[in-house]
């Protein structure tokens, strides 16, 4: 079978699975499954190649950041900085119409510019930030 063929038949294959409401993922694996079975004659070379890329997506120290940032912003909320941080924050805005929410936006930033990684930014000052605007009376959807 052309490849090329293959290629262009598998597209709408894909599209009709995702519409058909099976996740994304699931269905360019089963696509992929059939195309690589249709090519190679089997799916070990795509098995093969999934597990190379799993290992060397997990084994780098990169990732090994993100839980450790985690566990950082449940040191600083447990630990009540998040708080003493949110009142010096609204000292120096505190007058304005949406002070505490311009501070947690100050914050993500400084703390983003200081890690470097976007989501373990997220995901720290989530933590952080998201009681202190509650307390403050934010609404959830903010």
């Amino acid at each position: 079978m052309d490849p090329l063929w293959l290629a262009t038949a598998s597209f709408p294959v894909m599209l009709l699975l995702i519409f058909l409401r099976v996740p994304i993922g699931l269905a360019m694996l089963a696509v992929g499954l059939v195309g690589s079975w249709q090519v190679y004659g089997s799916a070990a070379p795509l098995l093969n190649q999934m597990k190379t890329l799993a290992y060397s997506t997990f084994s780098t120290h990169s990732l090994s950041i993100v839980p450790l940032f985690l566990l950082m912003g449940q040191f600083a909320a447990l630990g009540g900085m998040s708080r003493a941080l949110f009142k010096a924050a609204e000292a120096f805005m505190g007058h304005r119409k949406g002070g505490v929410a311009m501070a947690a936006i100050g914050a993500c930033a400084g703390f983003g510019s200081i890690c470097g990684s976007s989501l373990a930014t997220a995901a720290t000052m989530g933590q952080v930030a998201l009681p202190e605007l509650r307390r403050a009376g934010y609404a959830g959807s903010l």
